[in-house]
């Protein structure tokens, strides 16, 4: 907000959405006529047949919202104006990119190390931004900030859910990531209302990310990662240290070592994408959280993305499309307490998706009522989108549970980049995006009830643990569980 939009006129052509182009005809021979009204388009004169050609005094840009941006630093206007929509296509490229790779470099390489990389591609290419020279440069550098942008974010999500005990865990997850990410997008049209100069917004924006390096030395790796790639010692460090802060006294051996070298095999082994395919159970699963997730994020993308079409500022907008998001996480969390994954999710879902069905029978001139329905729209989407992440954590074991969150995530960025050509179907029929969105929505909360249930179970370890679709018979429990409860507090760290 703030960075690409800006309305422009130009000496030829004072009209923000006319072509920019001026026209020439040669004068011809008429009978006359009798004074009337303004030529009409079609029957006075044909606009298609005058010889045209480009402006070449330049243009004029309103300043009434932004002072400068991209747009008219770099004049995307007549015959460039694609590029201004191409620009926020590939940060989404970007961040389907990182949602992608950031899933398997934390298995490999450690969530920690991971994170704290991705968070310094994002601030340090958010800064070089500021000195961008060119379209082309901004843009090449945006689709960096995008890789870095959703790989920290994943990461830190499923560091944390690694690293806490369940009741905490569903409290991080929800109240913790997304009431701060609802917090950041109410700051920044705040920010964009003061600041109306791009470069002075990025450096604004990429200001923060330094703040977090010393999160380094109170932020610990995963123990369940280290556990998983044998590294028993450090994990054991990380454990007794959380132990002692919680004022938990831990028991004198944590790793019996007659199961760690029993359990060395399956430490050692290296997770490819593929194993989220390897047996029928699983395929399945990994299918039906990637249409999921693809799904939620057109409706949530779709329904963000009209904001702009309301009547009033702005600024206003943007704000109060971020602050229906608050109560919608806290429902979320409560929900993701007390009740069953599947039947929240999909009850969100239809919510969400059955509110925007209705949108089209509200009459034409009922804005406030419109405005009424695609904010609880929102509402039931964004609080079945932010219970997406839990859930698929939830299923997978530890050995792929980054990458699968991961893989779902670059499902949702597909629906991301998609869902702008959802919104461009109003052009057509301004009821259809609502019908597409809405009608995709109850249909995929229709599938969320055949998927497993991972309420009061505890972090799969490894794929034998993993519970099996609704729709399978003759369903076993999962074998080589053993049978312990999980401390709720026992991981639980400072942060």
């Amino acid at each position: 907000m703030g960075v690409i939009g800006l309305k422009a006129s130009s000496p030829c052509n004072m009209s923000a959405n006319a072509p920019c182009v001026s026209a020439r005809s040669e004068r011809r021979r008429e009978p006359p006529r009798r004074a009337r009204g303004p030529l009409q388009h079609g029957a006075d004169v044909e606009l298609a047949a005058l010889e045209q050609e480009r402006c070449l005094d330049g243009w004029e840009y309103s300043r009434e919202l932004y002072r400068s941006t991209i747009v008219s630093e770099w004049n995307l206007v007549c015959e460039d104006d694609w590029k201004a929509p191409l620009t926020t296509s590939l940060f989404y490229v970007g961040v389907l990119v990182g949602s992608f790779v950031s899933g398997q470099l934390s298995d490999r390489f450690g969530r920690k190390n991971i994170l704290f990389s991705t968070m310094a591609v994002q601030t340090g290419f958010s800064f070089l931004q500021i000195f961008s020279t060119s379209w082309e440069m901004f843009t090449v550098l945006f689709v960096i900030v995008g890789m870095g942008q959703i790989s920290n974010y994943v990461v830190a999500f499923i560091l944390g859910t690694e690293i806490l005990g369940k009741s905490v865990r569903i409290l991080f997850s929800t109240l913790g990531v997304c009431i701060f990410f609802a917090i950041g997008y109410m700051l920044l049209p705040l920010f964009a209302y003061f600041i109306r100069d791009w470069r002075l917004l990025l450096l604004a924006l990429t200001v923060p990310g330094v703040f977090c390096v010393p999160l380094w030395w109170i932020i610990p790796e995963s123990p369940r990662w280290l556990i998983s790639q044998g590294r028993y010692k450090e994990a054991e460090v990380i454990i007794r240290k959380a132990a002692k802060i919680n004022g938990i006294p831990a028991p004198d051996v944590l790793f019996d070592p007659v199961e760690m070298q029993d359990s060395k095999p399956q430490q050692q082994q290296k997770a490819i994408l593929l194993d989220l395919f390897r047996t029928r159970n699983i395929a399945t699963i990994t299918i039906m959280s990637l249409l999921l997730w693809m799904i939620t994020s057109i409706g949530y993308f779709g329904l963000s993305l009209s904001t702009p079409n309301w009547h009033g500022n702005a600024y206003v907008n943007c704000f109060l499309s971020a602050v229906i998001e608050i109560p919608a996480y806290v429902i979320a969390w409560l929900l993701l307490r007390y009740l069953p994954r599947r039947y929240s999710i999909s009850g969100t879902l239809f919510l969400g998706g059955g509110v925007v069905l209705f949108i089209q029978l509200v009459p034409a001139g009922s804005h406030v009522l419109s405005i009424f329905l695609v904010m609880l729209g929102k509402f039931g989407i964004t609080s079945a989108f932010s219970m997406l992440y839990v859930y698929s954590a939830e299923l997978y074991p530890t050995l792929v549970r980054n990458m699968a969150v991961g893989a779902t995530s670059t499902a949702s960025r597909v629906g991301s980049i998609v869902a702008p050509y959802f919104v461009y179907l109003g052009a057509y029929d301004r009821f259809l995006p609502y019908i597409l969105m809405g009608s995709l929505t109850v249909l995929i909360g229709i599938l969320t009830l055949f998927l497993p249930e991972s309420f009061g179970n505890p972090l799969p370890e490894n794929f034998e643990q993993m519970r099996r679709v609704k729709c399978f018979r003759n369903a076993q429990k999962p074998t080589g569980v053993r049978k312990s409860k999980e401390n709720p507090k026992m991981l639980v760290t400072p942060l």
